[in-house]
């Protein structure tokens, strides 16, 4: 049975080969900085699952030292030019969008296909993970019909992948660590100790209250946290099930939908969720790196606006 360790372990390879040829590059001078920084991210996902919470942890703390002290740097990667570029657009023409096409039709087909199918008696994948298990077979099926595409050098696609994952840096890795930190808060009893300060500062019997409470607090634990997943646990423990579900007899499944949305308009008004934020204006050069920000912050407002309003008239009907 293909379970979710296969993906870690095919994502884990990746970041090690980015690693070796980081250190590989003699054009970069932090290239032993960046081969450590992702060879310790591959090794989260190659062996993480069989060390210790303590081994994992100063794992990631060597990974921010690194990273807190400038050991990054931006490699010169063995690529094509600007000229060899425009005549392979021009020979592919529309094929060249299949790749990425490829993905999410994959996915999809595999979420919804593989579930029921089985070898023997086993089923194929665990369907539990049927989604991510499907995305990383997407990613397999778009290399593998890039190549057949474009016939590159062996290297080539490690050699891109690393040239991106130089560009974005350490901001990367942002959504993973951050979710982890939403499971920390939510084990450490942040939520419940939110939800007494909210239960007391709020009218007794107003759901109006409640509701602004919960989004615009899942609004704002996004844009400290940088992850609405992260966010999540900790609002709807402390806020979401004690008032809106349990004391006013709201919809669990609105509230948490529209909650999570509340969370997302907080990440598009923070620099925190980086790999959104940031990471944007840095590959497209934009001399001001809070552009992206700035240009969302009225639609995020408005939204979590209609967010309110929306699970007042739904959530208690």
């Amino acid at each position: 049975m293909i379970t979710l360790e296969a993906v870690y372990v095919l994502t884990g390879a990746l970041f090690a080969a980015v690693a070796v040829l980081s250190a590989l590059d003699g054009g970069n001078p932090r290239r032993w900085g960046n081969a450590l920084f992702w060879g310790l991210f591959a090794a989260s996902f190659l062996a993480g699952s069989h060390l210790s919470d303590l081994a994992n942890g100063v794992l990631v703390l060597a990974m921010v030292t690194i990273a807190g002290l400038g050991g990054l740097g931006v490699g010169q990667a063995a690529t094509t030019g600007p000229a060899e570029r425009a005549e392979s657009a021009r020979r592919l023409g529309d094929w060249l969008f299949a790749p990425a096409l490829t993905i999410p039709a994959v996915t999809l087909i595999g979420a919804l296909a593989l579930k029921g199918l089985h070898l023997g008696a086993a089923p194929l994948i665990d369907a539990k993970q049927a989604t991510p298990i499907s995305l990383a077979l997407g990613v397999l099926a778009a290399g593998v019909l890039a190549a057949a595409l474009l016939r590159p050098p062996p290297l080539a696609a490690f050699q891109e992948g690393r040239r991106l994952i130089d560009t974005v840096g350490w901001a990367a890795v942002l959504p993973q660590m951050l979710a982890a930190l939403g499971a920390v808060f939510a084990l450490a009893g942040v939520g419940n100790a939110v939800g007494a300060l909210v239960s007391h500062a709020l009218p007794a019997d107003n759901r109006l209250a409640a509701v602004c409470a919960y989004t615009v607090g899942m609004a704002l634990f996004t844009m400290i946290m940088g992850n609405g997943f992260a966010a999540f646990p900790v609002m709807t423990a402390g806020v979401g099930l004690p008032l809106i579900v349990r004391k006013f007899g709201g919809d669990p499944a609105i509230m948490a939908a529209i909650g999570m949305l509340s969370g997302f308009c907080g990440t598009l008004m923070t620099p925190l969720a980086a790999n959104f934020n940031l990471v944007p204006p840095a590959l497209l050069e934009i001399p001001d790196r809070y552009a992206v920000i700035k240009a969302q912050i009225p639609t995020a407002l408005l939204m979590l606006a209609i967010n309110m309003g929306l699970m007042y008239v739904l959530a208690f009907r």
